[in-house]
């Protein structure tokens, strides 16, 4: 979503950093720049001249102008001003009131009001323990109850019978009054929408409110709409006042400039982003992880949170027993190439990665993306039982068979064997030494030779991905609190991504985060 803008804004910062001094020439110079690309990125014109300003007032002071370097001291400026505009802290669906909870779900048509519905409805049961109810108020679009009833039986959660004929303000009143006599802990109203903003509307809006006493409004917008959407939240929160807003389609290659703007403009929070279309791609928004991304300086507390929820704690330990033996076929490979999917794939994992994401061309131009990945568990799945336990019996023949299998050649076959032999003979070194290895890193690694980058990862200056396979589920917490105190996806950096030494301290009784400059993550001063 942010890419074009995190490019931007990436080659203009380090043009400060690169310097010694900074006269306040070179600093409106760059804030020109920074303007002209927050516009670009579809950024209301308001959020971008009281951003700059703000940046500006604070980039010329004494406090830069005295710092032993200038150039990160506005790259910070920038970054925390960024916070400022997406809202200081990340805010959830507040559920303090009495039971039911009423949550009002309101947008125009084809915002993906009625799949964010069942997606909080599955969050809520799932993570929560909530009993949730969920009803459709529209009554115009052709068959919407009947979706949101299907998406109730996907996601298990209750949905009100259809009575034909009931307007959306009965419905809303005989919802409420079903999850008081169900002993439903929340009950989620999706209201109708139309293709633009208009009277009747607001007036069933207002009306819907008044029946059903909400205690959050949620205004679901689409991330792509562009500065139009400013104008979509502005009139809701008028007239029905909604508590906070919803981003769907935050994967999308928009700009981004609705997810900047809308907060600034309305003041409320952005609570929740949806980053796809299946019923779990819902994420909360963390503004300054979502700062630190566009500045290019990744974001490791949502890597562990990705990987303790998707990580199988039993299933890695019974890998990394079988890896410490020095096995590992093309089963483990498999596995492996799965769990990244699971974890947002290459560029998931890379753009999360402090310094990673200006990796993305060289990825691109090697051949590593995700469709690789599908391309090669389609090899895999096309090998017989045998084959897979022992790669060595496949010869042309049987490499023949399986191109045919898997819609591939013989040359994709062949460079998977051979990134298969390179993360073999690294796991059953590590396994010799007794560490245990890191099989997510092996995956990494491997990868990371057909780049050329293999000093960079899997073994060379920079350590390596995360071993964040091999930790259980409490270490992974403790690693997620160590990297939120040094401001990793929490805030700041200390010091600023750089080429400093440092690091995190090694987890009790885990393995000690690979060293990117000496044990962990560049310009973080070592703790003491």
């Amino acid at each position: 979503m942010f890419e074009s803008l995190q490019e931007r804004l990436g080659s203009i910062l380090n043009g400060l950093t690169g310097r010694g001094a900074l006269s306040e020439a070179d600093v409106s110079a760059a804030l020109r720049e920074v303007r002209r690309a927050l516009i670009e990125a579809d950024v209301a014109l308001e959020v971008v001249r009281s951003f700059v300003e703000k940046v500006r007032e604070k980039a010329v002071g004494a406090a830069v102008v005295k710092s032993i370097k200038p150039g990160q001291m506005v790259v910070k400026i920038v970054h925390d001003e960024l916070v400022s505009m997406l809202g200081d802290e990340g805010k959830a669906i507040d559920l303090n009131a009495p039971a039911p909870v009423v949550i009002m779900m309101v947008g125009l048509q084809g915002s993906g009001k009625t799949t964010t519905t069942g997606k909080i409805a599955k969050r809520l049961t799932e993570r929560q323990g909530k009993k949730v109810l969920m009803a459709s108020l529209d009554t115009r679009r052709p068959a919407a109850q009947e979706q949101l009833r299907q998406l109730g039986e996907q996601v298990k959660v209750a949905t009100l019978p259809i009575i034909a004929g009931q307007s959306p303000v009965d419905i809303a009143r005989r919802a409420v009054q079903a999850g008081k006599l169900g002993g439903h802990d929340v009950v989620i109203l999706d209201t109708a929408g139309r293709t633009h903003i208009d009277e009747p509307l607001m007036v069933e809006m207002a009306d819907i409110r008044k029946v059903s006493s909400p205690h959050e409004i949620l205004l679901v917008a689409d991330a792509l709409t562009g500065q139009d959407a400013v104008n979509l939240a502005r009139n809701f929160d008028e007239r029905v006042g909604i508590t906070g807003l919803v981003l769907t389609r935050m994967d999308g290659d928009g700009r981004g400039g609705a997810a900047l703007s809308m907060r600034a403009v309305t003041g409320k929070p952005v609570k929740l982003i949806g980053v796809g279309e299946k019923m779990d791609a819902l994420e909360e928004f963390h503004p300054k992880r979502i700062a630190d991304r566009i500045l290019g300086m990744g974001d490791i507390v949502s890597l562990v949170e990705k990987a303790a929820e998707n990580i199988d704690a039993e299933k890695a330990a019974a890998m990394a027993r079988k890896m410490q033996s020095g096995k590992f076929d093309l089963n483990d490979l498999a596995d492996q190439l799965r769990q990244m999917q699971s974890m947002g794939g290459m560029g998931g994992i890379m753009g999360m990665m402090p310094g990673m994401g200006k990796m993305k061309d060289q990825m691109a131009s090697a051949g590593l993306d995700d469709k690789m990945f599908g391309r090669q568990l389609a090899i895999i799945s096309s090998m017989t039982k045998a084959e897979r336990a022992n790669p060595d019996i496949l010869k042309h023949s049987r490499k023949k068979r399986i191109a045919a299998g898997s819609g591939t050649d013989a040359a994709e076959i062949n460079k998977l064997l051979k990134m298969h032999r390179q993360m073999a003979d690294m796991m059953k070194a590590m396994g010799g030494k007794g560490k245990g290895g890191g099989m997510m890193r092996g995956l990494m690694g491997g990868m990371a030779q057909k780049m050329g980058l293999g000093g960079m990862m899997g073994g060379g200056p920079m350590g390596g991905m995360p071993d964040l396979s091999k930790m259980n589920p409490k270490q992974l917490e403790q690693l997620k609190k160590q990297a939120e105190a040094a401001g990793l996806g929490g805030g700041m950096p200390k010091g600023l991504p750089g080429l400093g030494g440092g690091g995190l301290p090694g987890l009790p009784g885990g393995p000690r985060l690979p060293g990117l400059g000496g044990g962990g993550f560049p310009g973080l001063p070592k703790k003491k």
